[in-house]
């Protein structure tokens, strides 16, 4: 089994693209690990290379989603998580399609154009909720197989893709590793200074949190962007990109929902009992993977060698310097590509 191996990485935003044809190169050439240049932090282009967003019913939801890349491609998912949105791949997702990959990028459910296609259908954001939104977007789409990524709520996505469906998903990368958790396991009481880094999870379980998020979402959310990555200048253009995809009829209810669920003060829907079962077992991943961290995540995140043994099959932990905060992809997008793209080289 291969050793935990902390890869250093240094960000490089503005380079992306010269960088990123480097590491082509290095993957096709058999090369080791590289360093990307450092480069000073900023907030980058505020340009996205995104086109109109697609929408196509899977499931319970209408998912706006962007597809770049040749249709043959090997498929990518790429799942964001709160409070981001799918500009957090605005770098990624062109990259990994000029290296003949099929990206898909989804808003998650409760942001952008992703939709309830039934006003009766639960707002239902547990864990095992958004993991089906993924496997009924893959089957929406014709895609048999793909490499599922992602980071936050999307990491926990793509987790537990990999352990229920390992049929479907050819690898995995995931920022902050294992975060597969179940109501149970949240019953057990953190020591203070951990508490304090979840306030907004317990200010969501009240309904003044309920109200104060519904009336200051794009004040909230730019203070958790402000606090999860400390030392990303990022300006207000590139903030407002991802804000205008809060603006959803389902967003309030979906978050609230996500993180009560969590701490047992909501119910989940009956038909994921037997899903949310599997999950507190906390199962291991046995498809190629690479896990990664940002060295200045200032968001709540397990230590790497809490979960090293979670994934049993081949397998690589990469910590990412320069001062890389929790929107790694973003933060880091030659680094993260890159992950994509080694990934999909263990997986051979």
């Amino acid at each position: 089994m291969p050793k935990l191996l902390p890869e250093p990485y240094a960000s490089d935003r503005r380079g992306f693209l010269h960088g990123a044809a480097a590491i082509a190169a290095a993957v096709v050439g058999g090369a080791g690990p590289v360093q990307a240049t450092m480069t000073p932090r900023s907030a980058g282009s505020t340009s996205t290379p995104f086109g109109p967003v697609k929408q196509i019913d899977a499931g319970v939801l209408s998912i706006g989603y962007v597809e770049m890349g040749p249709a043959a491609g090997p498929a990518v998912l790429l799942f964001h998580g709160w409070p981001y949105d799918i500009n957090a791949f605005a770098e990624v997702a062109p990259s990994l399609a000029e290296r003949g990959f099929r990206v898909i990028v989804p808003h998650l459910r409760g942001y952008g154009t992703t939709v309830f296609r039934s006003d009766d259908t639960a707002r239902n954001a547990q864990q095992a909720a958004l993991a089906a939104d993924g496997l009924a977007l893959m089957d929406a789409l014709g895609i048999a197989k793909a490499i599922v990524a992602g980071f936050d709520w999307g990491a926990r996505t793509a987790d537990i893709m990999a352990v229920l469906w390992p049929e479907r998903c050819i690898a995995l990368v995931s920022v902050s590793g294992y975060l597969i958790g179940s109501q149970a396991g949240n019953i057990k009481p953190l020591p203070p200074q951990a508490e304090l880094q979840w306030w907004y999870q317990f200010y969501f379980a009240t309904e003044r949190g309920k109200a104060g998020y519904a009336a200051n979402t794009k004040a909230f959310n730019k203070l958790i962007w402000e606090l999860a990555s400390p030392k990303w200048n990022f300006d207000a253009a590139i903030y407002d990109r991802s804000a205008a995809s809060f603006v959803n009829p389902d967003h309030v209810a979906i978050v609230i929902h996500n993180y009560r669920w969590r701490l047992g003060l909501a119910q989940g829907e009956a038909h994921y009992d037997a899903i949310e079962a599997k999950l507190a077992a906390a199962p291991p991943v046995t498809i190629p993977s690479i896990t990664m961290e940002g060295d200045a995540n200032g968001a709540p995140h397990p230590d790497p060698s809490q979960y090293r043994a979670k994934f049993t099959g081949s397998y690589e932990h990469r910590l990412i310097s320069g001062g890389i905060g929790h929107n790694l992809p973003q933060e880091a997008p030659a680094a993260f590509a890159k992950a994509v793209l080694d990934v999909a080289k263990l997986a051979r």
